[in-house]
Parts: C-alpha cells; structure tokens; sequence
C-alpha cells in the first residue's frame, strides 16, 4: 500500500503508464498523487484525461494552469493554441463530462506528511491560509458560477497577499500563486515573467518561492510540479516533480513512503 507522487502529465501517457508499471501500481491498494497540468504540448491529453478520471478513488489530482485554460477555451474565451495539442479534446463525444470533472477536482491535496499543489505554496501563507484560498477557487470552480470565475481569473494583479483581499481580485491572486508562481520578490510579490532556473536569475531582485526568508513553515513537505527548469529539487521539506517529460526530458515519480524516485525518459 504505497503513495506515488509524479509531476506534470502534460499528455505524456505513455511515459505514465510505464512509470505505473515499473513500480507495479496496483490501484486496488496504492494512490497515485498528480501534481497538475494533466494536459497540453504532449501528445495524448484526451487519451490522459479519460485514463486519469477510469482511476477513481486511486488517484488524487490537483488542476494546473494549463488545465484552467482548458476549461477557457471550452467556453471560447480563448483559441485552442495547435502546440498544446487540445484540440481532440474539445472534439470528444465526452468534452463536457470531461470538463466537469476537471471542475470537481481541487488546487491543493494533503496526505498527513505532505501537501501537493501545482505551483507550489506561497510563501507567506500558513498552511491553513492556502487550504482555506484553495477551497475558495474550488467552490466556486464547481459551483454554478463557474464560468464568471474562468472568465475574470487572467491577470498578474493582485501580485501580493492581503487578508483583506476580496472577490475575484481574491480568486485571481489564489489561482496565480497556487497554478502560475515561480519566483517572488524579497517583499513577497509574486513575479509572473521568469520561467528560467534559479542560476540563471539575480537572486538580488528574485527568489524561488521556497527560498523566500520570510517563508512560513508548514509542519508539511510541500510537492509541486509546473517549474520544469529546475530539472527536480528535494530539499529543506520541499519537492518538485516536474523533469520535462513533455519538452523531452523525462517523467519522475517518487514513492513516498522510502523516497525511492523512479524516472521514465521521454519517447
């Protein structure tokens, strides 16, 4: 009975499956964690969504950004972009159901030594303050005002945490900072333009949210995917998962219970 955590699917579902069958998952008894953006760039999202939603109880998702913006285009607030390969998704007999359960599906999950979300946890969060932001995006997600909320959720602003934050302004900065944050200032305000690695960023202007000094401690490790340019890190009770596999890196999955990573090269 064991917990497998992998980062982003992005559509690679032959990389998942022989990751699945390397470590023998056996959804009678084991959980698989999925860190967000089930879908785009690679080449089998439709194919990753349906398996994802056969698996049931066994499986445990968070949505990510690109997973948001799938929702978008199925409402024509956007055009399907060719390179994130949806298309055959808004063509399926079974689109809508499909995007209903992506509406059901939450922005943070929680195992009692752990915290998955996309992006990651802002930093001057508690872990009680991005549970409650969490359930505030996913309440409304799966209520009828869904598609007010898809609408309104694009923007950079507001780019730092209020408790006194309301409304769509409230939702808005929730979703960026737990499905689109990468780096944050040293005051907290989360920047939403650099996607390169750390190395290659003047950490006198931006910091990786993990290594904010003003960070609250979680009690929790926290496991993200989303920031394929670190290549993974394991480090002072935090996680990332997401190795590249859709840009032709490879797929890691980790065991939780011995920390035993298991990777699987792109094809």
């Amino acid at each position: 009975m064991s917990n497998y955590l992998v980062g982003d699917i992005q559509g690679c579902l032959d990389e998942l499956l022989l990751l699945l069958e390397q470590v023998s998952f056996n959804p009678d008894k084991d959980t698989l964690w999925i860190a967000g953006d089930l879908v785009a760039r690679g080449p089998k999202s439709l194919e990753t969504l349906r398996f994802i939603r056969s698996m049931g109880d066994a499986v445990n998702v968070v949505l990510g950004n690109h997973d948001l913006h799938l929702i978008a285009i199925s409402l024509g607030l956007h055009k399907a972009n060719p390179k994130d390969k949806t298309l055959a998704i808004l063509q399926a007999t079974d689109c809508q159901e499909i995007i209903h359960w992506l509406r059901q599906q939450p922005l943070l999950v929680e195992h009692p030594e752990f915290v998955m979300t996309h992006a990651g946890i802002y930093p001057l969060w508690t872990l009680q303050q991005a549970r409650e932001a969490a359930q505030e995006v996913q309440s409304m997600l799966s209520g009828e005002h869904w598609q007010q909320l898809i609408q309104q959720m694009y923007g950079n602003s507001p780019d730092i945490w209020q408790e006194s934050l309301s409304g769509m302004p409230r939702l808005r900065f929730a979703i960026n900072a737990l499905t689109r944050m990468r780096y944050c200032y040293h005051d907290g305000r989360l920047d939403m333009a650099s996607k390169q690695p750390p190395e290659l960023e003047d950490s006198a202007v931006l910091v990786p949210w993990f290594e904010l000094n003003s960070r609250k401690k979680l009690q929790k490790t926290a496991v993200f995917g989303h920031w394929a340019a670190l290549m993974g890190i394991d480090s002072q009770q935090v996680i990332g998962l997401d190795t590249g596999c859709v840009w032709g890196n490879y797929m890691t999955m980790l065991r939780w219970e011995d920390k035993r990573y298991f990777t699987q090269a792109a094809l």
